[in-house]
């Protein structure tokens, strides 16, 4: 079939007058087939739910994850050596030893420091 055959079949179907029931069998006997080969149903299954997708977007997902992670971690960490650091500024007590808890007396240790007991 010619391609201004097929662009008349589309233009004249776009026209209400005209009876699109024809058009199938006017394309059948011109021998457009609408017809997959076999197996093609199980390819596009294969490509869709394949094992290597599967695996490609777990393995993505947990990269993904961990450096989501990693992300958070180090947000937290820097997060709580700034309230630290500002509880040891607030207490006048900032030094090294009362840093670590290694002070002599027991309000300069973290423990006591973030909760007050």
């Amino acid at each position: 079939m010619k391609p201004s055959e097929i662009k008349k079949l589309i233009t004249g179907a776009l026209d209400e007058r005209n009876d699109t029931e024809e058009i199938p069998a006017i394309l059948e006997d011109a021998g457009v087939s609408y017809d997959f080969r076999e197996g093609f149903a199980e390819k596009i299954a294969d490509r869709l739910f394949g094992s290597v997708l599967t695996l490609k977007r777990d393995t993505e997902f947990k990269r993904n994850l961990n450096y989501a992670f990693y992300r958070i971690a180090i947000t937290g960490v820097a997060a709580i050596i700034i309230l630290m650091i500002s509880i040891f500024i607030m207490q006048d007590s900032f030094s090294f030893n009362s840093f670590l808890g290694l002070g002599d007396s027991y309000d300069e240790s973290i423990v006591y420091l973030i909760t007050g007991n």
